[in-house]
Parts: structure tokens; sequence; C-alpha cells
């Protein structure tokens, strides 16, 4: 039986797409190179944050609390983009699971409906397992993390 799906709406070329798409990939890089994307976006957002953490915080006057402010921004907006691959991901990973997938042949109007062949769904988990559950699980603790940094900002705030 072959596949009616289109090939753009198969979840196995979805997956192929979104690792190599220049915004998701970022999600499979080494380590180091992850935090370093990570970090560079945490600044890009704590610069553009400054204005709004200088009508909050005077830096002349308060310098620590401006600084803290500043970075509970930069933070905030971080969490943004990481919640935008938290999704994508989770999508992917939600089609290559399904044992049925929905598709659509030529437009919104006239969506249809496959099962998936017992082989091609085991190697689809297979895949889930071993490539997009640690995307995943990096992308929570992630976002966990940026979670906790606020909390420790708003703490200091409280204590400076």
């Amino acid at each position: 039986m072959t596949c009616p799906v289109p090939k753009d709406q198969q979840p196995l070329n979805e997956y192929v797409e979104l690792k190599e798409a220049f915004f998701y990939r970022w999600a499979k890089l080494a380590r180091s190179q992850y935090l370093k994307v990570l970090l560079f976006m945490w600044f890009g957002f704590t610069v553009i944050f400054l204005p709004v953490a200088m009508s909050i915080e005077s830096p002349s006057r308060h310098l620590w609390q401006f600084i803290c402010v500043a970075s509970i921004g930069g933070s905030v907006g971080l969490i943004l983009p990481v919640l935008l691959l938290l999704s994508g991901w989770s999508h992917v990973k939600q089609r290559l699971d399904s044992a049925k997938i929905f598709y659509e042949e030529s437009g919104w109007y006239d969506g249809q409906t496959w099962e998936k062949p017992e082989a091609d769904l085991v190697k689809d988990r297979l895949l889930v397992a071993y490539e997009i559950k640690p995307v995943l699980s990096r992308l929570q603790k992630t976002l966990l993390g940026i979670i906790g940094f606020i909390a420790l900002g708003f703490g200091a705030l409280n204590i400076l």
C-alpha cells in the first residue's frame, strides 16, 4: 500500500525539514554550542530590555537592581523562542508517534486520515525515542532553568 499523504505532510519529511531549519536545528546542537546560542539570545533580549529596565531602576543609583531587572527581562524574552522550539518539536513528535496521520489533499476542506503500516509506525517511534525525546527533554530543562533564573532574579531584587 502506497502512502497517500503528500510528501510535505509525511511525518518523516516534516522531521527532516524541522531538523534542517535554521531556527529549529539549534535544539540539536552540541551542548556547548546550544548554550552559546542561548546565552547570545539572552544577551540580545537583555540589551533590548535595557530601556525598560532604566525606567524601572536607575543604573546610576541602583546598579544591582538595574542589572537584575534587565536580566529578568532578557530571560522572559528567552522563554518565547524556547517555547517555539518546544512547540515545533512536540508537533513533529506527535505526528511521528501517531498511528493515524491526518493530512490535507489539496486544501483545508478535504482532510483525510491515513493509518500507518505497523513497520512504519515502529520506525517512526524509534526515531521519536532516540532523536526527538532527548531534544524535548533538553528544551523542557532549558525552560525550567529559565524559570528558575527568573525566580532567582526576583529573589535577588527582594534582597537588594
